[in-house]
């Protein structure tokens, strides 16, 4: 048995007929896109963790000439 009852066989065909399909470059071209994707993802939750941490907030720059 393989994966939950997919057996190696069955995996084994699906990728030929994916690559007959699409092709590998295709295929390579897929898989980059979901590593980027899958890791911006990682760093966006990381982000929103750092935000909730943060104390101190950066005071806004007022940009008019003025003086007070």
């Amino acid at each position: 048995m393989g994966f939950h009852g997919i057996s190696l066989g069955s995996l084994l065909l699906t990728l030929i007929i994916a690559v007959l399909v699409f092709g590998t470059k295709r295929l390579r071209d897929v898989g980059e896109d979901l590593g980027v994707a899958m890791r911006n993802f990682r760093k966006g939750l990381q982000g929103e963790e750092l935000k909730s941490k943060s104390v101190d907030p950066i005071p806004p720059i007022n940009m008019n000439n003025e003086e007070q």
